[in-house]
């Protein structure tokens, strides 16, 4: 087969260190904007990209080449460095750890819709909750003693 053909959908959310809300929502477009770019230099598409103050949700499309590990250290690492430089925020960290949760094309819609209501969402839990919520929804083990070191 001289191609190859392939189809990583997935769903990362990280949020800031200590999950301090230090994303103000003047820097949020510019900063769901600029992760895009670093993921279109790195041939994925950013097919939705939102959050809130102290953590971010990405869908991302991967190529067959690139890792999802990759991908992720790429985006936060370009990201936090651009917080630092561009936005005057020397003291922005990104937590250590993400979480990545593979999807299908058919909850492609039902994602970005998830992703781009945070806002509203967010007036309900916070994200911890939400991010266990998303733990349990992909049967993903969990310690909660460590989950938030």
């Amino acid at each position: 087969m001289s191609h190859t053909y392939c189809s990583s959908l997935y769903h990362c959310v990280f949020s800031t260190k200590e999950r301090r809300r230090i994303i103000a929502p003047e820097i949020q477009p510019r900063l769901w904007a600029y992760m895009g770019g670093i993921a279109r230099e790195h041939d994925s598409k950013a097919l939705a990209i939102g959050g809130m103050g102290d953590h971010v949700h990405l869908l991302l499309s991967l190529p067959s080449s690139l890792s999802i590990a990759t991908a992720m250290r790429e985006i936060k690492g370009g990201s936090s460095r651009w917080m630092h430089q561009d936005c005057g925020l020397p003291g922005f960290e990104w937590q250590e750890g993400y979480g990545a949760f593979s999807i299908g094309p058919s909850q492609v819609e039902a994602t970005v819709a998830y992703i781009a209501a945070q806002e509203v969402h967010h007036r309900k839990r916070d994200f911890q909750a939400e991010f266990i919520a998303i733990l349990k929804k992909h049967r993903i083990e969990y310690d909660s003693r460590y989950i938030w070191g």
